[in-house]
């Protein structure tokens, strides 16, 4: 099963496409969509909607998983933005009639670490780990773009929790 997790955001947007199949995980391809600083958000949204055409048509998932938004009530702008580069997302993804799973942050942890608090930095050892990758994946939105298929591959059960890969009782 190829999974396509997107970690969704207005100037960054992490994404990573994994094979997930009996109780293993191997990533085929992990980046960011960038948009351009400075340009109208119509012209953004439209930079973000034809990456993630080009990222489906490229990797044709089963199920694309997205992180849900959260944003602390000070910044309240900084939730309307995201919320429109989520929108288009989820838009290009209902499209392809690919399956669309959403997850809060909180669980994608709690899935990968174990810990629904876990830092960046504990995320991408985690993922290093699970995955047998030379190097952290970086930056942070890649990672968190991994961690959402890795969660929704354990929603799935077609890979292992958390708590069996560290080998921790269940």
């Amino acid at each position: 099963m190829k999974i396509l997790g997107i970690d969704p955001g207005l100037q960054v947007c992490g994404y990573a496409c994994i094979e997930s199949q009996a109780n293993q995980a191997k990533l085929i391809e992990a980046g960011v969509i960038r948009t351009t600083t400075g340009r109208s958000i119509e012209i953004r949204l439209n930079q973000i909607a034809q990456d993630i055409d080009a990222l489906l048509t490229r990797f044709n998932p089963d199920v694309v998983a997205v992180e849900q938004l959260y944003s602390h009530y000070a910044h309240p702008r900084t939730a309307i933005l995201m919320g429109h580069a989520r929108g288009v997302i989820l838009q290009r993804c209902s499209q392809t009639g690919a399956e669309i799973k959403s997850f809060s942050a909180t669980r994608i942890k709690k899935s990968v670490t174990g810990n629904g608090h876990a830092s960046k930095e504990q995320m991408q050892k985690t993922i290093r780990t699970i995955l047998s990758l030379r190097d952290l994946p970086k930056p942070h939105d890649v990672a968190d773009a991994v961690a959402a298929a890795l969660c929704c591959a354990d929603s799935l059960k077609t890979a292992p929790s958390a708590s069996l890969r560290a080998g921790w009782p269940v």
